[in-house]
């Protein structure tokens, strides 16, 4: 029985990432979506917590390397914006 209560939907959205910057400070954040993007697969974060490395209203976007379970930073500013305005199309479009 509490296996089954361990894997409801609403505990699993209170899960965190958390993820360590350059100067080893933690930071958490809440998984917002994964996004599929000329063939790689991106994560969409939302800071979990008030920090200074990312802003309450912006997302943090990092690839997503499914067999490695690992999230790769992404440093081509073009790219990160490409991602993004794909995602709020894409996500316009299910509305529809």
């Amino acid at each position: 029985m509490a296996d089954e209560k361990e894997i409801q939907p609403e505990e699993e959205e209170e899960e965190l990432i958390e993820l360590i910057d350059d100067d080893g400070n933690v930071i958490k954040f809440r998984l917002l979506d994964v996004t599929e993007y000329k063939g790689e697969k991106y994560a969409l974060l939302l800071a979990a917590e008030p920090n200074d490395a990312v802003a309450d209203d912006e997302v943090a976007i990092f690839r997503y390397k499914e067999q490695e379970q690992m999230l790769e930073p992404i440093e081509d500013e073009k790219l990160l914006e490409e991602v993004f305005e794909y995602y709020q199309n894409e996500d316009i479009g299910e509305d529809d």
